[in-house]
């Protein structure tokens, strides 16, 4: 497996394979609720797939390192930090993910005195409307409002749990595991000052609010 970030005609081959990564959708339905029948769910558009990865850039050729020649850590992060204006072609080889998506965070930082750099970086799919489409979604915004029947949300209490590190644990995983998606290891972090979410360590307890 490969994967790939290009831009125009610059490219980078991630030199280190993360240990996993994970694509997410969500669709864009609504629930509203109609007087005499109740709560009904409107099927609405997908939503836009979203792809985080963690790995590290090595800065000597270690065994696991996936090929020779590779860039120097710092070129690497100054190279995705010029592309984050505009979108980016990510393909992973062996798997169906070639599109366009545009870099919504990108985080690094040095751990040890290796010089190796550790990253986090989350791009999500980029859509481009075309013309037609636009034209669509003016008429529609001019077009007579339909009163929809308000619709009360109840509260609901927030729960906490508390969590400890085991071995192989990433923060990805906890968030996916707990909460059911992956992403929310960020709010994870956050709870708990961590400022690296991908540095957690084994017997560390964590206060996850779900």
């Amino acid at each position: 497996m490969e994967i790939w970030l290009k831009q125009g005609k610059e490219k980078l081959r991630l030199p280190v394979l993360p240990a996993s990564f994970e694509s997410s959708i969500a669709q864009q339905n609504t629930t509203v609720n109609v007087t005499g029948f109740g709560e009904v769910n409107l099927i609405g558009k997908r939503g836009l797939k979203t792809i985080p990865l963690s790995s590290m850039f090595p800065s000597k050729e270690y065994g696991f390192v996936q090929y020779k020649g590779f860039p120097k850590p710092y070129e690497c992060v100054n190279l995705i930090e010029s592309w984050m204006d505009n979108p980016v072609q990510i393909t992973i080889t062996e798997t169906d993910i070639n599109m366009k998506a545009t870099i919504e965070s990108f985080n690094h930082s040095e751990q040890d005195a290796t010089g190796d750099v550790y990253y986090t970086i989350e791009l999500k799919e980029y859509r481009k409307p075309s013309r037609e489409e636009v034209t669509v979604m003016s008429v529609k915004k001019t077009a007579t409002k339909i009163n929809k029947p308000v619709t009360k949300r109840s509260s609901k209490p927030v729960k906490s749990t508390t969590y400890t590190v085991k071995t192989n644990d990433t923060l990805w995983d906890i968030s996916k595991k707990l909460t059911g998606n992956g992403s929310n290891c960020y709010a994870i972090a956050n709870q708990n000052n961590i400022a690296k979410p991908y540095a957690v360590r084994v017997g560390q307890k964590l206060v996850i609010k779900v």
